[in-house]
């Protein structure tokens, strides 16, 4: 089956190019031109309109959606999370844990292997499992009652299941660098976060490789001028895969500058660590890993304390917020919403640009609003 995407704006890492065709052939894409395009054995014709055509966002960090948590366990709240992440332009995620007992971990791994069997929506690349082998003075909204040290047998478990490819936790407790090491053998990212580390505590599993940091600036140690912490590990090593949550509430504009300018953006990750309050109105509230939260003005909050619970952010509106606070050019932004995230996860010739050979996973939006215009999953429009 071929599909040619007509008059797109399109924008892929280092490529802005108006009135473009895309050609896709048996879900890849096979062409992209501003010249005319032979229309023999065309079947569907898309026409954009002018309207931007970017590689589908990935989401590697995501809790729920429209009342829905991972952590919920059933195919169900897997199928509607990943409807809600198509909705927003998201065409692959990872499906993030919270920090619960074992057999709930085990529970969510069968939902998201029976999701896997007939992807409806967005694709599932793998799980994330947020702890639970975090510091039980850095757990923010998770539960601390659930905290345990690091066990990559109970991990390669619950991946038997259904595979998990990102995992974070607190490097600084006991065995956190042969951690990390132990996570890279069996093809896991390890990633610090939830952490009172201080650089020094941190640097042993950054050798053994260790080069991802969760939700960047929340609920790790902060940049002081005698401590440089793990804040100040992310602007010292160029290196570090840094997540960012953009929804102006969990780093303030000047935070979310001072990133994108000084940061190399190669290593910079856009995601949006949304609740099963993302998608629901204000006034919501329920409970995360037995802590209450609710959702007021667009913030979800632990009701205990205040702590801030997670975002109910959307990938296309985040991807919005970056270009009004940066001013960045999107073929220089549009990296952090996917490509970043696929080079890391091993998908990078595949995945997060749109060029010939990658996989036709594509969002279009409306260049004013950021809003979703249409979805392509390997080459099928499901928006």
């Amino acid at each position: 089956m071929k599909t040619l995407i007509k008059n797109a704006h399109v924008i892929s890492p280092d490529v802005d190019l108006k009135k473009a065709n895309v050609l896709i052939e048996k879900g890849k894409i096979k062409l992209v031109t501003t010249e005319a395009v032979p229309q023999k054995g065309v079947e569907t014709v898309v026409d954009l309109r002018g309207k931007y055509l970017m590689p589908g966002f990935i989401d590697v960090h995501l809790h729920g959606a429209c009342g829905f948590d991972v952590c919920d366990a059933t195919p169900e709240a897997i199928g509607k999370i990943a409807e809600a992440k198509l909705a927003e332009g998201c065409t692959s995620f990872l499906p993030t844990t919270l920090t619960v007992a074992n057999k709930t971990l085990k529970a969510a791994a069968k939902a998201v292997a029976a999701y896997k069997k007939d992807e409806r929506f967005a694709k599932v690349i793998g799980i994330h499992l947020e702890g639970p082998f975090i510091n039980p003075s850095c757990c923010g909204a998770q539960n601390p009652a659930f905290v345990r040290q690091p066990n990559i047998k109970e991990v390669l478990a619950i991946s038997a299941i259904s595979p998990v490819k990102l995992i974070s936790y607190a490097p600084e407790m006991k065995g956190g660098d042969a951690f990390a090491a132990a996570c890279f053998e069996n093809g896991i990212v390890p990633s610090c976060g939830h952490t009172g580390a201080t650089f020094a505590q941190f640097l042993p599993a950054y050798d053994k490789g260790l080069r991802h940091l969760t939700h960047f600036c929340n609920q790790m140690t902060k940049l002081h001028h005698r401590e440089i912490g793990m804040v100040g590990a992310g602007f010292l090593l160029d290196d570090l895969n840094t997540e960012v949550i953009c929804d102006r509430i969990h780093l303030c504009d000047d935070m979310l500058r001072l990133v994108f300018w000084k940061r190399d953006l190669a290593h910079v990750q856009m995601i949006t660590d949304s609740l099963r309050c993302s998608h629901c109105p204000d006034g919501y509230a329920f409970e995360m890993g037995g802590l209450k939260v609710e959702l007021k003005n667009g913030e979800a909050r632990l009701v205990e304390g205040g702590n801030l619970a997670g975002s109910t952010l959307w990938l296309n509106k985040g991807l919005k917020n970056l270009v009004d606070v940066t001013g960045l050019p999107l073929k220089d932004l549009i990296r952090v919403t996917s490509w970043n995230q696929a080079l890391e996860l091993g998908l990078g010739t595949e995945l997060g640009k749109v060029q010939k050979g990658f996989r036709a996973d594509l969002v279009a939006l409306d260049p004013k609003t950021f809003d979703v215009c249409a979805v392509f999953v390997d080459g099928e429009q499901r928006i």
